[in-house]
């Protein structure tokens, strides 16, 4: 997989973005290269589905999952076109569409949904589904169900790999100094600077970069940011980057740094210092677990918990990814790419996919098929709870490139001990302009 699933919302490669924009009207004209097959009277149709699902448990879960589902279709075939990371699958999603030969169905991000359908390069679902509310919709969260529309109120998208924050802890090191979980981010900060010292730094965060996009560290900015009142993005996509609440979160994360229990790095950094000792928490997304659990290999105990509460009550960030259908795919493509999408988030290959990924299933309907997973992870339980209430990233094409702002603030309060305010003024000032430029 991408290790920016686990902790960021995917955004990078702004120019592929950029460019999509431009491909207006290209992908319908033309059937897919890579998505052959489906012949006239019947036969079999050949689906591809772009994605990077390509290491570990995603890898040999999805796999059996598609040969699952081929063995119900018999008379489909899925191409599993594996890419390394997000950005790269947004700049070959972006390269197919304009080279005539988009595959069938991919991943993609709010905001890459939303370009891709201004350029008329994917199919709303009711285009192949015959319905704007297909079976199955009222099954998925609310907030999932809210996270598959675009600005025009249609649905454009299918659920297929979402996941929220989750605290992961060192539960020994937290009991030998009288401590227990978080569940407030005013305690977070008192255990974390209690933990701190003698060769321990309490969190290590990495922000990220405009060059691969969202880190772990802008992540939390963005999570206490909307724990505190007020997410960095409203639900129209305008840029929040700057109001009292993202102020006071980024000067939270900047007492950290300065009292010594923050550290910045990269290539996640906390899960590395949390497996050695040398940290005591984690915030990640929950399809992290696995890496998470191979970094810590057993020398402790690993605690999860869900998020600490802000001075506005829970909140998460949700993360992950959903389907679309390109529009270059065939009659016969768009119905076996419907079917193929169906099974991927019914409650049966959910609680398979999550009960080995570590990614939330999309409907509750899931988890009773899962007791032996929840058994040994409660946290799921509470995890799953999140995506009622979780922020997802909104569905503007600007949203990807205003985020790029953010993680420059960041990056400069954190590492060049910036004004919170006025590097989130600087990037207010920046995002609004992508906004305007975008509209």
């Amino acid at each position: 997989m991408s290790r920016i699933s686990r902790t960021g919302r995917g955004t990078a490669l702004l120019a592929a973005a950029t460019a999509v924009a431009a491909l207006a009207g290209c992908s319908s004209s033309s059937t897919s290269g890579s998505s052959t097959g489906g012949a006239a009277g019947g036969g079999k149709t050949t689906i591809s589905f772009m994605q990077i699902m390509g290491t570990g448990t995603q890898k040999s879960t999805l796999v059996k999952l598609t040969d699952d589902f081929e063995k119900a279709n018999p008379d489909v075939t899925v191409n599993l076109e594996y890419e390394p990371d997000y950005g790269t699958l947004l700049a070959k999603e972006t390269a197919a569409v304009a080279a005539h030969n988009a595959p069938t169905i991919g991943q993609a991000y709010e905001s890459w949904a939303a370009t891709f359908a201004n350029a008329k390069a994917i199919l709303p679902v009711s285009t192949y589904a015959g319905s704007d509310t297909p079976a199955g919709l009222s099954d998925f969260y609310t907030g999932v169900q809210n996270d598959l529309k675009l600005p025009d109120g249609k649905l454009w998208m299918w659920p297929f790999n979402k996941s929220v924050q989750v605290l992961f802890y060192n539960q020994d090191m937290l009991k030998a100094k009288g401590l227990t979980a978080p569940t407030t981010w005013t305690q977070f900060a008192t255990e974390a600077k209690a933990v701190s010292g003698n060769g321990v730094t309490a969190i290590s965060v990495d922000p990220g970069s405009t060059a691969s996009g969202v880190g772990g560290g802008t992540v939390l900015f963005q999570a206490l940011a909307a724990a505190n009142g007020t997410p960095d993005f409203a639900k129209d996509g305008t840029p929040q980057l700057n109001s009292a609440a993202a102020v006071q979160s980024l000067a939270y994360l900047a007492d950290l740094k300065k009292s010594g229990a923050l550290a910045v790095g990269t290539n996640y950094p906390g899960e590395t210092a949390l497996g050695a000792k040398k940290g005591a928490f984690d915030m990640s997304s929950a399809a992290g677990y696995y890496y998470e659990n191979q970094a810590v290999g057993g020398k402790f105990t690993l605690g999860t918990e869900v998020l600490p509460t802000g001075s506005s009550g829970p909140s998460n960030i949700m993360t992950g990814t959903n389907l679309v259908m390109f529009a270059s795919a065939s009659a016969a493509q768009q119905k076996a790419g419907w079917a193929y999408m169906q099974f991927l988030a019914s409650a049966s290959s959910q609680a398979q996919w999550s009960s080995s990924t570590g990614y939330l299933p999309v409907t509750s309907k899931a988890l009773p098929l899962m007791s032996s997973f929840l058994a040994k992870n409660p946290y799921m339980n509470t995890a799953v709870a999140a995506l009622e209430y979780a922020v997802a990233e909104p569905p503007y094409s600007w949203v990807a490139k205003a985020e790029d702002e953010e993680i420059v603030a960041v990056q400069d309060v954190l590492e060049k001990g910036a004004d919170p305010k006025t590097a989130l003024d600087t990037a207010q000032t920046a995002a609004l302009a992508d906004q305007k430029a975008a509209q």
